[in-house]
């Protein structure tokens, strides 16, 4: 096998719509084997991407190469890729094992060798004792294994995936991650998988590609899109955020009202002027407002008082929104705590909300802020154990 099989390249690939431009300049190479989320709200154009790699869509501009070679015009079935989609698309009339030998029956493939390479794929996945079923006889998870298998079977050098999960409910959502991460070591395919959620695009990408207006905002590690979002687009779409809106000073105090932060991120320059500070909800502590020592609270850099406006058990955390009046409005900041370290704080209660200057992030553009609005019931899976220092 060439040691390029498997690898994608988009080289200032633009594709548009009427006069609407859905994919605008991008580059993106992703590496043989490699497992690469797109990640993106609506319209980002994650899936035109997708579609263009597939066949499906001819870019406007730019090159696609697909393990090296130039796809320029040529048609889907054509390009050794294969693609799962949301709805399965399984044929209801065939059973699971025509389902998955379909493909290699259109190629007058040997029946002995479609036999067997229908076995290998249906192992895999898990699925040789469903071999007589039909669709309509199996779950949703079991649909998409099956899905998974029919396009495996014909060794695609890049299986493209497009929101496969999406019809799925939250626990077997789950469940099939964990599936599809290790299948996907499994074979050593390239997997190039589009998605909206954020929790799929952490917890299975080797990188994670975040696309906005048609172009890549950040393209790294999970761990570093969550930990050093390269824009504060990224910081509120890749788990959550708070949200400060302030002004820099010359001496780097940043003040949001009465609050008063100080960042101490390293490599982090905070010049004066607008700025919008971010802190993740798992790096607020609280505490009851009699803990404070003499002088503490509003005046204090990193502290601030507030009313404990509700909390939520959500299993291996505790959430607690707390509301901080600044004189002419009222700011909301988000805390998640460890179930077991959950501070003894009541709702009405007045608490203290604090976090170490390491923790804040700051960005230069005071008005650009999460691309959706919070989730407030969204865990991250890779929600680090300590703050920053």
């Amino acid at each position: 096998m060439s040691a390029q099989a498997g690898a994608v390249e988009l080289t200032g690939v633009t594709k548009r719509f009427g006069d609407a431009v859905a994919v605008d300049r991008l580059d993106l190479r992703i590496e043989p084997g490699e497992f690469i989320a797109l990640l993106g709200p609506s319209g980002c154009g994650k899936t035109t991407t997708l579609r263009m790699i597939a066949g499906f869509e001819q870019p406007d501009e730019g090159e696609i190469r697909i393990s090296g070679e130039s796809v320029a015009g040529v048609p889907p079935h054509k390009r050794h890729v294969n693609t799962v989609f949301q709805n399965y698309a399984l044929f209801p009339h065939m059973n699971v094992a025509e389902n998955v030998a379909y493909g290699l029956q259109q190629t007058r493939t040997p029946k002995a060798e479609i036999r067997e390479r229908v076995a290998e794929a249906l192992d895999m996945v898990q699925m040789r004792a469903f071999a007589d079923r039909k669709p309509s006889q199996m779950s949703g998870g079991q649909q998409q294994r099956v899905a998974l298998a029919r396009a495996l079977v014909n060794r695609p050098s890049v299986l493209l995936l497009d929101e496969p999960l999406g019809a799925l409910d939250r626990q077997l959502r789950e469940e099939m991650q964990i599936e599809l991460k290790l299948l996907q070591s499994r074979v050593g395919t390239t997997f190039v998988f589009v998605t909206h959620d954020q929790h799929e695009a952490l917890s299975m990408g080797d990188r994670i590609a975040i696309m906005r207006g048609g172009k890549i905002e950040q393209l790294d590690t999970a761990a570093a899109v969550y930990a050093q979002p390269a824009s504060a687009f990224v910081a509120g779409f890749v788990g959550q955020q708070n949200f400060l809106a302030g002004t820099a000073r010359t001496d780097g105090v940043i003040e949001s009202g009465p609050i008063r932060l100080r960042s101490e991120r390293a490599g982090q320059h905070v010049a004066p002027g607008p700025v919008r500070a971010a802190i993740r909800p798992e790096y607020v502590s609280l505490a009851p407002v009699a803990d404070l020592t003499a002088g503490a609270g509003h005046g204090t850099e990193n502290t601030v008082v507030g009313r404990l406006a509700s909390i939520a058990h959500l299993g291996e955390t505790m959430q607690y929104v707390v509301e901080v009046d600044t004189g002419h409005e009222t700011t909301s900041l988000l805390s998640r705590i460890p179930t077991p370290a959950a501070p003894n704080v009541h709702v009405d209660d007045e608490v203290v909300a604090s976090w170490t200057p390491g923790c804040i992030l700051v960005f230069s553009d005071p008005n650009a802020g999460p691309a959706i609005p919070p989730d407030l019931t969204t865990v991250p899976s890779t929600t680090p154990a300590h703050p920053p220092r």
